[in-house]
């Protein structure tokens, strides 16, 4: 995905873990944080409490969804998806991805990784890998309209 381009729809889970979102439940509503992850990948398991403190600290003003995109045949196992889920404290929304149809969609290729839309749906930023929190949190701050510190 390009900067400035709407969000996909999301469609094509395999199955949602801690309930089901639409990309209309989101838009107009607030920005929007879609992180990819897997169940292999250990820099996303090591980012996590990151995230996790992250979606908490912004639960008012962010919505924050997690897609599996699973990176082998291995990752394709729902219970240890779900097992992995609950045991790194990920209780927001998480589509299962296990066909790549919205990893296709985002053109995504990286775990982890960060797209944030603002309210109307817009992507506004990406980034991939461990780059780090502080650099998210600038980006979703001026999306939200916060000042810097």
């Amino acid at each position: 995905m390009k900067l400035r381009e709407q969000m996909p729809e999301l469609e094509g889970a395999t199955e949602w873990i801690n309930g089901e979102v639409s990309k209309s439940e989101l838009i107009g509503n607030k920005p929007t944080l879609i992180h990819f992850w897997s169940v292999s990948c250990g820099l996303c398991k090591e980012a996590m409490p990151d995230v996790n403190e992250f979606r908490d600290e912004y639960e008012d003003e962010l919505n924050v969804i997690a897609v599996h995109m699973p990176r082998s045949e291995k990752d394709l196992d729902l219970h240890v998806i779900r097992s992995t889920a609950q045991g790194h404290d990920i209780t927001q929304p998480i589509f299962v991805d296990n066909e790549h149809k919205l990893t296709d969609a985002f053109e995504n290729q990286y775990v982890p990784a960060y797209y944030v839309f603002d309210q109307e749906g817009t992507l506004r930023h990406f980034q991939a890998g461990n780059s780090g929190m502080k650099m998210l949190r600038k980006r979703v701050n001026r999306v939200l309209g916060k000042e810097e510190n």
